[in-house]
């Protein structure tokens, strides 16, 4: 059984006209889940909102405050590529709350795996400030809340954009490995093939920056070549997704290759790695162009179960990209 969390208030988050982290991508999301074949097998999930204490673990005080109070004074622009409104506070700790409802729901055993089909996204989000088209950072908010009782995670970001926050969040947390492939140079700018952690969590950061145009087959040798054996020593008890759909081919704001079928092979491998049963969730991070998003989210969800593929589009190979691979497998066999 599939859990599908989401809740129609980050619907109600409200980015202003032309932005392209809009409500419409929930619609697409919406058909994508039924698109995906799993009937029955898919359970909804009641979201719940995170407390402060949950939200502290990852984000100051004095941030959270200051969200809280720009919201309720009806929103704004927060940097260059954020903005919230009146409504935003709601969806944001409503959103970081569906990843704990899932972990809760989870351990009581009602389903195999959770799908977190949420807005705003995450994982550029910081713990003193909001950054690209992020408030709270959802994945890091549920990572801290397994740490926090004695669980190891790992993180695999398959978004096109480099999960700064989550990177820097945990960049001396040995409790978390962290991996990323993304698009390189793209914004934000970070996730060099040499930023590996820090202090007790070298080692436990592990980037991909691909160039333009890589296809799927690359993915898939980074995971298989590299990442495999640094989680097979790391031995996560939970795996996490930053399941973000923007290396789609037809994505407006990226220039990578994948198609759906790419993201159906990826998350079933990364799944794979989850050492049981109830231990796997994916957030939804990017994605931006509706079709491509649809048709990714439908062939992704069987992965995180085991069911019959979707593939609305054949895999992609023979892209660029191989000799990072390459480089960040002798990096980190070093």
């Amino acid at each position: 059984m599939l859990l599908i969390g989401s809740d129609p208030a980050f619907a109600e988050h409200d980015t202003g006209p032309g932005h392209p982290e809009r409500a419409a991508r929930l619609g697409a999301v919406t058909e994508g889940i039924a698109a995906s074949g799993l009937g029955d097998a898919l359970v909804h999930l009641q979201a719940r909102e995170a407390t402060t204490k949950e939200l502290e673990r990852v984000h100051t005080s004095a941030y959270l405050d200051e969200l809280h109070r720009r919201c309720d004074e009806g929103g704004g622009r927060l940097d260059a590529d954020t903005v919230a409104s009146r409504s935003s506070w709601r969806a944001a700790v409503l959103a970081a709350g569906t990843g704990l409802a899932a972990i809760e729901a989870l351990d009581a055993g009602h389903g195999d795996a959770a799908f977190c089909a949420l807005r705003p996204p995450g994982h550029h989000a910081l713990a003193d400030r909001a950054m690209g088209f992020c408030l709270l950072n959802n994945v890091a908010i549920a990572a801290a809340a397994l740490i926090a009782r004695g669980e190891r995670v790992c993180v695999v970001d398959y978004d096109a954009h480099h999960g700064n926050g989550t990177q820097e969040i945990f960049y001396a947390d040995p409790r978390v490995l962290y991996v990323s492939m993304h698009e390189w140079p793209l914004y934000p700018g970070t996730g060099r093939l040499d930023e590996t952690g820090a202090g007790a969590g070298a080692g436990t950061t592990l980037n991909f920056p691909l160039p333009a145009g890589t296809t799927g087959d690359v993915y898939l040798a980074a995971v298989d070549e590299v990442v495999a054996p640094e989680l097979e020593r790391f031995d996560p008890t939970w795996v996490l997704i930053s399941a973000g759909f923007d290396a789609h081919r037809d994505d407006p704001l990226t220039g990578l290759g994948l198609t759906a079928g790419d993201f159906a092979d990826l998350t079933a491998r990364i799944a794979a790695f989850a050492p049981r049963t109830g231990r796997l969730m994916a957030f939804l991070e990017g994605g931006y162009g509706l079709d491509g998003l649809r048709d990714s989210v439908a062939a992704t969800l069987p992965g995180l179960i085991g069911g019959p593929p979707v593939r609305p589009e054949p895999a992609s190979n023979g892209g660029p990209g191989r000799p990072v691979v390459d480089a960040a497998g002798d990096l980190h066999r070093r």
